[in-house]
């Protein structure tokens, strides 16, 4: 709230500022041509000013912008305690499977705008935990999801989409390789909703061909 108020301040007083500078510039341009100072009479009225900004209007534009709505509820599904089933290709699709465990707790944040998820467990038999945002930008149109975790120091950045039922949502995004050197590798995420209590997570590498799944999680909702 805090954030989305100053937002709004600013636009308002650099606004107010634009449309009022002129009116309290005391100084005129010595080399402005003596035709441009005077003002044309045939002008029409509209170009003679401009109409101040409509406040309500951008209140209600600003109100739309930042109420959750139906691309939020969309997530409501993913939202709970649960178990997780982590499966892993180190090797590429075609090598051997590294399996783990873990769990995670997902809930609402920021008034229903962001949904944030905290994972603990394992990975390549070594402690690890993982924290994320997921949430639907209205003026974008689209889903948007961060990651981080203590396996790397970056932070994965990535937008998508969901189907027309609201059960599949497919972010693409790019990550850095430090293993191998590759930098903004063209990733891909699938969210697959299956049912109230169960939800899986996709990584797919494009960079791969036609196998390019390399990781999953496979959520189950704890009793």
């Amino acid at each position: 709230m805090k954030s989305n108020a100053l937002h709004l301040y600013r636009a308002v007083f650099l606004t107010s500022l634009l449309v009022t500078a002129p009116a309290f510039s005391g100084e005129k341009d010595p080399t402005a041509p003596a035709a441009a100072k005077a003002q044309d009479p045939a002008a029409p009225a509209a170009a003679k000013g401009q109409d101040a900004p409509n406040m309500e209007e951008m209140m209600k534009k600003w109100q739309a912008y930042a109420a959750p709505g139906a691309g939020h509820k969309v997530l409501e599904s993913l939202v709970g305690e649960w178990d997780v089933q982590s499966r892993s290709w180190m090797a590429g699709p075609d090598g051997p499977v590294t399996e783990s465990k873990g769990t995670a707790t997902v809930k609402w944040t920021l008034g229903g705008r962001y949904l944030q998820e905290s994972f603990s467990g394992e990975m390549m038999q070594r402690p690890f935990q993982g924290e994320g945002v997921t949430a639907y930008d209205n003026f974008k149109k689209k889903y948007v999801s961060t990651w981080m975790d203590t396996m790397s120091t970056g932070i994965f950045i990535s937008e998508g989409t969901a189907d027309e039922a609201g059960k599949v949502l497919t972010f693409l995004g790019k990550m850095d390789e430090p293993m191998t050197g590759q930098k903004d590798k063209p990733t891909k995420y699938i969210i697959r909703i299956t049912s109230p209590d169960a939800h899986t997570f996709e990584m797919h590498d494009l960079t791969l061909g036609e196998k390019t799944k390399v990781f999953e999680m496979t959520y189950t909702r704890k009793p």
